[in-house]
């Protein structure tokens, strides 16, 4: 990060970031975990999907920025679960930008959000193996609540959900 810039955390759309948030995954996921085009393209099309309902109050997008250059992302989606569980989805931050605190940073924002808007409880799905992310979630109070091995993403991984009850 350019330490003369200052980390801002703006939310909802601005042009380009279905392709940058997009970009991030695809290029960590690829180099790191081997997922291929059917990732990439499974987020390109969900994160599209979900843009258009940011007009609803349940909804958030976070992304954190320096100047002009989007440095991570984080989703809020309040209406994809049956039982009205708030969906944590595309977070994500710059390969170079790891390790710095901007994801713990968008991390709480949307969490925040969470708790203003009631819900009562946060759900994400992930998979074995990021154990810094996962290091952050439990930080926030998210706990492993199911397992399995499947191949969604293009190869076999032992995918996880994980839970967080409402804040007291």
């Amino acid at each position: 990060m350019n330490e003369s810039s200052e980390l801002r955390i703006e939310s909802g759309w601005r042009p380009g970031v279905i392709g940058r948030i997009t970009e991030m995954h695809a290029r960590y996921y690829a180099l790191d975990h081997a997922f291929g085009s059917d990732f990439e393209v499974k987020v390109a099309e969900g994160l599209a999907a979900f843009v258009p309902r940011l007009a609803h109050a349940r909804n958030g997008l976070w992304c954190a920025w320096i100047g002009a250059r989007l440095l991570g992302s984080i989703v809020i989606d309040g209406q994809d679960q049956d039982d009205g569980a708030a969906h944590l989805r595309y977070f994500i931050v710059d390969d170079g930008t790891r390790g710095r605190g901007v994801g713990r940073i968008l991390l709480r924002a949307a969490l925040r959000f969470v708790d203003e808007q009631g819900f009562e409880r946060t759900r994400l799905w992930t998979f074995e193996g990021l154990n810094a992310a996962r290091r952050l979630y439990e930080q926030q109070g998210f706990q492993l609540v199911r397992s399995w091995r499947g191949d969604q993403w293009g190869r076999e991984v032992t995918e996880q959900v994980f839970e967080r009850a409402k804040s007291p």
